[in-house]
């Protein structure tokens, strides 16, 4: 690692590593149809199926492989922003609400909508730019006035107060082993639920590319002489970054960010293309643009306020034991589900299609 970066630098080094690791995470995402609008509309309809038990996977991997890792001394997340920095609580529920609901309403996490960007979906690319433009504006725009507003009325100080396992006295060693257990038991209710062993396995990899992050930005950090930001899988800030980067930049600026979506989009868009999913889809009358619109924005801002999205908040975040990330992925969950059985009356009862492609 020292050699990489004395030669190559900084930048290039996260920038080359975020794109394998952001490979691995896009085709896995793909293949295993992760997504938490999926997994939350199946609890929203008292129905423990096949996309919860995906979810349950790829998270309690994620735990497992992330908290073996702090045991094992492969890694020391004590000065990552998520535990070091102040949180604001007010932000992680507010900030999860909307962010719940705008994927309802989207019909997929900032994830997911880049995942499906890649296979040629054109209303996750739309709504996508959407979601990207409202975090930027959120970040340092318009917005950001509000964003600071909401987010400093409810605040917590960094280090142990805001890492529940300081908090609750509770070992890494046994956490890595009850979510093991969790993940086994994850894995036999995903294959009870008809889920193929090759999904499985991808959802696995999705828990596995969080930790591959950690390890990745922690292990430039302890070999560079630069201050480089221990971070691992998020997506609304780098989208902006990246966005902005082509925008602004001649040359897309190299970090760990900015690799991230460009491997999604690659990593995707290969397993798509060898599954034979990698199609041209469109808004449709049954599918009104306003609403894929008004989800993007209401992610976008939510995203900021919680401090992450789904995956930079719900799995990195989660995996860390982060209190305002445990919060924020409690609040998308509820405001997933609300909005989902608001919609459902609001439709005559309909019932939401989960498609292949969500």
């Amino acid at each position: 690692m020292e050699n990489l970066i004395d030669t190559l630098g900084d930048g290039p080094v996260l920038f080359g590593l975020s794109c394998l690791i952001g490979i691995l995470f896009g085709a896995a995402a793909q293949h295993s149809r992760f997504c938490l609008r999926a997994a939350t509309i199946e609890f929203s309809q008292n129905i423990w199926g096949p996309r919860i038990a995906i979810w349950f996977v790829a998270f309690s991997a994620a735990v497992v492989s992330v908290q073996a890792a702090i045991w094992f001394g492969f890694l020391d997340l004590s000065d990552a922003r998520q535990i070091a920095a102040e949180g604001s609580l007010s932000g992680a529920i507010i900030g999860g609400l909307m962010f719940g609901s705008g994927m309802i309403l989207a019909r997929g996490c900032a994830s997911r909508l880049l995942v499906l960007s890649a296979t040629g979906n054109l209303r996750a690319m739309i709504t996508g730019l959407v979601l990207t433009l409202t975090a930027q504006a959120s970040l340092r725009g318009f917005l950001s006035p509000l964003r600071e507003k909401l987010s400093a009325v409810w605040t917590v100080p960094g280090g142990p107060t805001r890492d529940l396992l300081t908090y609750l006295g509770t070992s890494p060693a046994l956490v890595a082993g009850l979510a093991l257990i969790c993940l086994a038991l994850a894995i036999g209710f995903a294959r009870y639920r008809g889920n193929s062993s090759g999904r499985i396995a991808a959802a696995v990899l999705v828990g596995a590319a969080i930790c591959a992050g950690w390890l990745a930005t922690y292990g430039v950090s302890q070999s560079s002489f630069e201050v480089v930001q221990v971070s691992s899988i998020t997506f609304t800030g780098p989208s902006a970054d990246t966005l902005m980067g082509f925008i602004n930049e001649r040359q897309l600026p190299m970090g760990f960010g900015s690799g991230l979506v460009p491997g999604v989009i690659v990593g995707a868009f290969v397993m798509a293309a060898l599954n034979g999913e990698a199609k041209i889809q469109r808004f449709e009358p049954e599918m009104p643009m306003e609403r894929y619109l008004i989800g993007g924005v209401m992610m976008g801002f939510g995203s900021m306020l919680a401090g992450g999205c789904a995956v930079g908040a719900g799995m990195s975040g989660g995996s860390i034991f982060a209190l305002t990330a445990w919060l924020a992925l409690l609040s998308m969950w509820v405001g997933a589900v609300i909005t989902h059985r608001i919609a459902q009356g609001g439709f005559g009862g309909r019932t939401a299609r989960i498609s292949p492609q969500s």
